[in-house]
């Protein structure tokens, strides 16, 4: 069954939900366990304020999954999933805004990507039983300081300010994530367009990969790499990631 799991405030209140045509069904308990329906349907425009679809315990990145990525970015294509941990706290939800590091970075970026959302423990999980392990799946933008990324030789620290992970609008399930068109918008004008079919490491490989190594918890989020045309934003623009079947996350820049 496809649904898009959502979380948002409505009224003062914090709300999980599902939508229901254009409506949002109330709900109480987690999206993968056992939740009932917790009250009234309203409509999706009378959502106060997208909140992030999800808080996980880890967030993990794939760097240089697509080939034309890794040329535009001179570096070397890799022969296994090249993974990196981002701050939680870097996550926001769609509508929100991305605060620029103004007197920190002088080169902020956007990075349209698939994110996966975990739904079922895995670890040590073979490639052929991945996707069962899988909630659903929402677009990223993994906004990276560029400079900050040269200057360091790791990722880390210049992919994890506050707001560098706007994730959204909500997490989609009982959909293939296996050949799916992947965006990126500045301002309306198209700068990323490629499918996840594209990929050099597929979604079942980075899953069985990762879990090799550390548990994947229900919740967790990897993000799994983003398309060639990637490039700088300055406060006032707004970038949109969409994602087929999916949606589309939009977000502004802003100055602190």
């Amino acid at each position: 069954m496809i649904r898009k799991f959502l979380r948002c405030i409505r009224k003062g209140e914090i709300l999980n939900g599902y939508v229901d045509k254009e409506n949002v069904i109330p709900i109480e308990g987690e999206f993968w366990g056992n939740f009932r329906i917790s009250g009234e349907e309203f409509p999706v425009s009378e959502i106060d304020k997208w909140l992030p679809p999800v808080s996980p315990s880890k967030l993990i990145a794939i760097g240089l999954n697509y080939r034309a990525h890794a040329e535009e970015v001179k570096l070397t294509i890799p022969d296994k999933p090249v993974s990196f941990l981002k701050s939680t706290t870097s996550i926001t939800g769609h509508n929100s805004d991305i605060i620029y590091p103004v007197g920190l970075t002088e080169m902020v970026d956007y990075e349209a990507e698939l994110a996966i959302v975990m739904g079922k423990y895995a670890y040590k999980t073979d490639e052929e039983e991945a996707l069962g392990h899988v909630l659903g799946y929402t677009c990223a933008n993994d906004v990276s300081a560029r400079d900050i990324q040269k200057r360091d030789g790791q990722w880390m620290l210049a992919k994890s300010f506050n707001t560098f992970t706007p994730l959204g609008p909500w997490i989609v399930s009982g959909i293939c994530p296996m050949d799916l068109r992947v965006t990126s918008r500045l301002n309306g004008e198209t700068r990323q367009n490629s499918r996840t079919s594209d990929m050099i490491f597929s979604i079942p490989y980075i899953i069985h990969f990762l879990s090799q190594v550390l548990p994947l918890l229900p919740g967790d989020v990897i993000i799994t790499g983003t398309p060639s045309g990637t490039g700088r934003m300055k406060e006032g623009d707004r970038i949109e990631v969409e994602v087929e079947n999916i949606g589309v996350l939009s977000n502004t820049v802003r100055l602190p």
